[in-house]
């Protein structure tokens, strides 16, 4: 844990050298591995070289790729990156599936295969695209000003980790979910506002600010789900969410398809007979299965399982498991990795009366709530 807290402070004030400006900025990877991106915007759209010279181009403008570089409208460039922004300020973006409406800067970098198109915006309005996306934007002030914290928080922190990378974050559940300005009404506006500059830290550093839906329970030590012994992400009481929608669930996986996907990831797995809870942690998730089969015995972490089966099918790792005929049927509780915050129970707080400080010192315990821009006064430490 100490080594990971230095690392951190490290890395903290590595980035503290750097200007104020940058400070300010997010580079947010929208869409990854597409093959063509269209771009629109009111009063046409600014494309930028690597030279620097720029173009002002009628919209739509259609980015493809070509052995030789990118092509943009089926004109090629020759060179594997160009920038956009729109006129006056937004613009979306379409891949073949997805859209996004976006301000600030639009980079495209061909890697020699795909393309990679990263959005490089103001910290605050990327806070404002991810609040809506990750919390009902019809929830408690106090609650959206606690996703908001959570929020930018956790920017701060992975940009700081990923200093290295063309981009600080995926627009996704890998990270954060963002949809540009989608979802951000004036209720997320004023949160975000409300909550400007303010990150949580540990020893004059950002956290790790990790979040789920339910806990459905005691939340969850980090060091159960990633191995991450932070004095932050220790299991809290959390009997707020009983009205999450998510509190109870169940579901029943077909054994061949369970031993399909474990072959698949390369796992050795026979014909599995039988499956029961080989182990749990403190607050009752499960930490380990044990599964017989026709080769052996296999064990295998909870949320190693919740992975290659899919999130979205196994709920969270609070659960009972029963071999019935060949379906395995998981009777469990909550949703999500249940470490940190949890939104349900920040939702429940909020109503009863709890402020948004109060809330994320609950969930993150011996954090303080500062300006992300005055840390570059204070020394970071390591306890």
């Amino acid at each position: 844990m100490r080594a990971m807290l230095g690392l951190s402070v490290l890395l903290w004030s590595l980035l503290l050298d750097s200007s104020a400006e940058a400070l300010d900025r997010i580079r947010v990877l929208v869409f990854q591995d597409v093959q063509s991106l269209q771009l629109t915007a009111d009063r046409g759209v600014v494309m930028g070289l690597p030279t620097g010279d720029e173009r002002v181009l009628a919209a739509p403008v259609n980015v493809t790729r070509s052995e030789a570089g990118l092509r943009v409208n089926g004109e090629g460039v020759r060179v594997g990156t160009v920038t956009f922004r729109g006129r006056p300020a937004d613009l979306t973006l379409r891949d073949q599936t997805n859209a996004f409406l976006v301000g600030g800067l639009v980079r495209v970098v061909h890697d020699g295969k795909v393309l990679q198109v990263i959005n490089e915006i103001d910290l605050e309005e990327y806070v404002k695209g991810v609040v809506p996306s990750e919390m009902s934007a019809g929830w408690h002030s106090e609650a959206l000003k606690v996703q908001a914290v959570a929020t930018r928080t956790y920017a701060v922190h992975q940009r700081m980790m990923n200093e290295g990378r063309d981009y600080d974050l995926v627009a996704t559940t890998q990270d954060q979910v963002y949809r540009g300005r989608y979802g951000a009404d004036q209720r997320v506006h004023q949160a975000v506002e409300a909550t400007r500059g303010l990150i949580l830290t540990y020893h004059n550093a950002p956290i790790f600010s990790a979040f789920s839906s339910t806990a459905a329970g005691p939340t969850e030590d980090a060091a159960n789900v990633w191995a991450k012994d932070l004095p932050y992400l220790k299991g809290v009481d959390c009997p707020f969410d009983a009205n999450s929608p998510h509190y109870q669930w169940q579901t029943a996986l077909k054994v061949a398809d369970v031993e399909q996907t474990l072959r698949g990831q390369g796992i050795a797995v026979g014909d599995i007979t039988a499956a029961s809870i080989f182990s749990r942690s403190r607050a009752g998730r499960v930490t380990r299965i044990r599964m017989l089969h026709s080769e052996g015995e296999l064990i295998i972490r909870g949320e190693e399982l919740r992975r290659l089966v899919g999130y979205t099918v196994i709920p969270s790792t609070q659960f009972d498991l029963q071999l019935i005929g060949r379906e395995m049927v998981l009777s469990g509780r909550g949703a999500g990795h249940a470490v940190g915050l949890c939104q349900w129970g920040a939702k429940e707080l909020a109503e009863r009366g709890y402020s948004y400080r109060a809330i994320v010192h609950y969930y993150f315990p011996g954090t303080e709530l500062k300006d992300a821009q005055s840390l570059a006064l204070a020394s970071p430490s390591v306890p």
